[in-house]
């Protein structure tokens, strides 16, 4: 987490009128008093971050643009309540961390670590109700919005729940900023970062690169080149999806420099494929706040799209301003997103460009389980590559539902494969499948390659 506070945002955003625009996967709350009471209590709430994080998070979403560093985006699916741990956070930000260095090392260029942590608790759903033996109950749709568990009482939409979602999201950024400022994400750590993890092919890989770093590391202390300060801290900065604007709008606070609108429930928010209507109320939301602005395409979106959303969310063109993240599927990336990328000339090159390999490859298998194959994951982020060695323009980054825990949720690997028959061992997530500690470090290696073959 970056240490930047300058330009802290202040006085809440509730001298802000909203248009009536129709917002779409929202929850639908019961009682408005109750509600009203909720929204009035989370505008009076501290920022999480702050708007000169966000503003420094946009200056190396900027290079990002420019193919001078990498995007590493990665967390749950969907956090929950009760997973907000001190082991579960710190697990989830060591395998960033191993992630990142994997990258780092391979790609010799700097990497932007993005969590998706301190504000996943929502999810849009296909379906706004459930059925199971004949009862038909409101659909699971996030710890944010109701409980998993499937009765009445907790499948209601509370929104008291938006208040415990800010203080699991303020407990998860306070142990964050612990871990990347005061030590944990030390350089010459890189080998305490491997412990506690089950032991396997992609640990082992790990390892020695790790050794390598740390002679390289030694080697340069002594010399007196590098900054031991410098390597205690690394700048770690949070995400989630902007979707339930109830939660969203009460978050926004006004920059007491410049007067301008920051979104402080998140350094970066990002619009999915089911909510980027362009005359709808969460592109609106977006356009008005000054964070890095995400937008998810999936294989429909089309040139004509994707410059409308550009003059809608960054009419400016500002460097590090919008990130497209790609979700096209392992089978249709080649086909669409090269064709996509020099349809659009040099407006391709004024936005950063990230590949999410994970939402349009999900299956279910037959023991009624929804999956993924870590092979179709690969070969989608292959494709993204290839789509813009095609277009001239730049691989920007990846996103990745992933646990550092060893679950068994998506099915593959070469180095800790998981059969179909394994789901069943340790599927713990309560929305999509998230790829285990092993997987992550795999992909992560993988893409090194790539960027390593894209630097040559």
């Amino acid at each position: 987490m970056s240490t930047e506070t300058t330009g802290l945002a202040t006085a809440s955003g509730t001298d802000i009128t909203w248009p009536d625009l129709p917002a779409q996967q929202q929850p639908t709350w019961l009682d408005p008093a109750e509600l009203a009471q909720v929204l009035s209590v989370l505008a009076t709430y501290p920022p999480l971050v702050f708007a000169g994080e966000c503003d420094l998070l946009r200056t190396r979403m900027a290079a990002v643009s420019q193919g001078r560093a990498f995007t590493l985006q990665g967390g749950d699916c969907a956090e929950t309540l009760a997973d907000v741990t001190g082991p579960n956070i710190r697990d989830r930000i060591k395998t960033i961390l191993q992630m990142a260095v994997v990258l780092t090392y391979g790609a010799g260029m700097p990497i932007v670590k993005v969590g998706r942590v301190a504000g996943q608790f929502a999810k849009p759903r296909s379906s706004d109700t459930e059925t199971r033996d004949g009862v038909t109950l409101p659909a699971y749709r996030g710890d944010m919005v109701n409980g998993f568990e499937f009765t009445p009482e907790a499948r209601r939409h509370d929104p008291d729940r938006l208040l415990r979602a800010y203080h699991a999201s303020s407990a998860t950024l306070n142990l964050v900023r612990g871990f990347t400022s005061g030590g944990f994400a030390d350089l010459r750590s890189v080998h305490a970062w491997n412990k506690g993890f089950i032991q396997g092919p992609a640990q082992a890989r790990y390892e020695q690169m790790a050794y390598q770093i740390d002679r390289a590391v030694r080697f340069l202390e002594a010399s007196g080149v590098a900054d031991a300060e410098e390597m205690r801290r690394v700048e770690f900065f949070s995400a989630h999806e902007a979707l339930v604007l109830d939660y969203e709008r009460p978050m926004v606070r006004r920059d007491h420099r410049t007067g301008l609108l920051y979104d402080t429930s998140s350094h970066f928010v990002w619009v999915g494929e089911r909510t980027r209507d362009l005359d709808g109320a969460h592109i609106d939301f977006v356009s008005r706040v000054q964070n890095p602005i995400g937008i998810k395409l999936g294989p429909t979106a089309d040139r004509d799209t994707v410059l409308r959303l550009m003059d809608k969310v960054d009419p400016d063109r500002e460097p590090g301003r919008l990130t497209f993240i790609t979700r096209m599927g392992a089978s249709t990336i080649r086909e669409v997103l090269p064709g996509l990328l020099t349809s659009l000339g040099d407006e391709a090159s004024r936005v950063s460009w990230i590949c999410d390999p994970m939402h349009g490859n999900t299956f279910t298998s037959p023991s009624g389980y929804k999956t993924r194959r870590f092979e179709d994951v690969v070969e989608e982020v292959r494709g993204f590559f290839a789509a813009h060695e095609e277009a001239g323009t730049h691989p920007g980054g990846l996103h990745v539902e992933l646990t550092g825990n060893d679950v068994t949720e998506c099915v593959g690997g070469t180095t800790a494969a998981i059969d179909l028959e394994d789901l069943g061992l340790r599927y713990e997530t309560l929305c999509d499948p998230r790829l285990n500690h092993q997987q992550s470090l795999e992909l992560a290696f993988i893409v090194a390659e790539m960027l390593e073959r894209k630097g040559r």
